[in-house]
């Protein structure tokens, strides 16, 4: 149970030498624990001549080589015969999970219960940091089934002793919160902003609902946004980033990062273009190894697992909370990043132009991009399209002013490109509903390059 405003506070305000010692203590376990389990590491160490009682502290993961989503893919039927990273036997396997596939073939992971209780305590530890108690009923808009989210978050509310409504989408009938009267919504900042404007169409204010918090999740998104929808719903939004690898990272009330349990999932930061790890306050792609605690059993472990998003460690300094847990940025997916003449831009990027204040006055906030070759061999066109609310009554000249600015201000490569003409940015207007991405199912890709160069 919650211990004040912790859920576990010994080991989340661990002192910084106590906590480097426990995660050293797991590198170890976890390594063994590897090779004595894992087909797939058994055989990666033999490949790459690793001693495994060689890994002793968690600066030795650094010389490990990367393991990528690819790998997984690649160590599983139909690839293989069998799953060569499930890493216990299946009398101790509780569920079979897999990811999305949002990026490919889903990946199947293995999850013994202990793994279901190590991350629901991931989840467990963000909801208490963010204000929540056993006095609140919380509205899930995550889907149930397959990928792990939904149910992890289940699990930590039943261990916070808060009460769920588990309605795995956002499109539910106002009653449910007329009747019900949930304390929060834990959802995507797009479900959620569909779900404001629908409430608002339907004459129920956002922000005259019972909801005083909202946690969004399952996507990155720009503080613009955040700002945005926290001022329709009235109430602070409060970000986690989770993942089937078992990431489960969250913002407390303090908003300045998102806490990494470090004794649970240990985190690094590489940049690929320097084939090495990078500095604390460097931006690169996010590392993850599994942490088990000595004596603990796993379904599917990871060591050096390649995320493809990238973040940055903002801190490992105790945070104005008390925890002392390290920090990180709202990681981005490497896959919404383009590149234009060596400058990357991120679909994030994008969507902080669209949110802007003055802006929002005539805009839904649904927008999509693409890229196409220009005229010139070394023209770009980022061709934007953005639905407003009324299309006959947009300020259309003050919209692209605010979106050039925003989107130029922190890229001074793409700037210089603009106003040579080497990058093109014409704009174009819909009413509600008049974007490609509302006709497709799933996840839609708002930034979409469709270059040939």
């Amino acid at each position: 149970m919650p211990n004040g405003s912790f859920f576990a506070k010994t080991i989340e305000t661990l002192p910084r030498s106590e906590l480097d010692a426990l995660i050293d203590e797991r590198v170890r376990y976890t390594v063994r624990y590897a090779a004595d389990h894992s087909p797939f590491y058994r055989h990666w160490f033999h490949e790459h001549h690793i001693n495994p009682d060689e890994i002793r502290v968690h600066e030795d993961l650094l010389s490990l080589p990367l393991i990528s989503g690819t790998m997984i893919r690649e160590h599983q039927p139909p690839e293989t015969p069998d799953f060569r990273f499930l890493s216990a036997a299946w009398t101790d396997i509780f569920s079979i999970q897999e990811t999305s596939g949002t990026s490919g073939v889903p990946k199947s992971f293995f999850l013994t219960w202990e793994d279901w209780k190590r991350y629901a305590e991931k989840y467990a530890r963000s909801f208490v940091s963010q204000g929540f108690s056993k006095n609140d009923k919380v509205v899930v808009c995550a889907s149930y089934g397959m990928n792990v989210g939904a149910n992890t978050m289940t699990i930590a509310a039943q261990r916070i002793g808060m009460g769920i409504i588990p309605l795995g989408k956002c499109t539910f009938d106002s009653r449910v919160i007329k009747n019900y009267k949930p304390t929060a919504i834990i959802g995507s900042v797009w479900k959620l902003l569909r779900l404001g404007r629908r409430l608002a169409a339907e004459g129920l204010d956002p922000k005259e609902t019972s909801i005083v918090r909202l946690v969004a999740g399952g996507e990155s998104f720009a503080d613009e946004s955040r700002a945005f929808l926290a001022e329709q719903w009235g109430c602070p939004v409060y970000n986690t980033y989770g993942s089937t690898e078992g990431t489960m990272c969250g913002e407390c009330t303090e908003i300045a990062g998102l806490h990494v349990p470090e004794d649970l999932v240990h985190l690094d930061v590489y940049d690929p273009t320097l084939q090495g790890f990078v500095k604390d306050g460097e931006c690169g792609r996010g590392i993850l190894t599994t942490l088990l605690p000595v004596g603990g059993k796993c379904g599917t472990l990871l060591l050096n697992y390649d995320t493809e998003d990238t973040t940055v460690v903002l801190s490992r300094e105790r945070c104005k909370c008390g925890r002392t847990h390290m920090r990180i940025i709202n990681p981005q997916r490497e896959a919404e990043t383009v590149w234009v003449s060596g400058n990357p831009f991120n679909r994030v990027d994008i969507e902080a132009a669209v949110f802007q204040q003055e802006s929002m006055e005539h805009l839904t906030g649904e927008f999509e991009a693409f890229m196409y070759d220009g005229d010139a061999p070394d023209e770009t066109i980022l061709r934007v399209s953005l639905e407003c609310n009324n299309p006959d009554l947009c300020d259309r000249k003050l919209v692209e002013e605010k979106f050039i600015a925003r989107f130029l201000k922190h890229k001074p490569g793409l700037a210089a490109l603009y106003h040579d003409g080497a990058l093109q940015v014409p704009f174009h207007f819909t009413a509600p509903g008049g974007l490609d991405l509302q006709q497709l199912k799933g996840r839609p890709k708002r930034l979409v390059d469709r270059r040939h160069t």
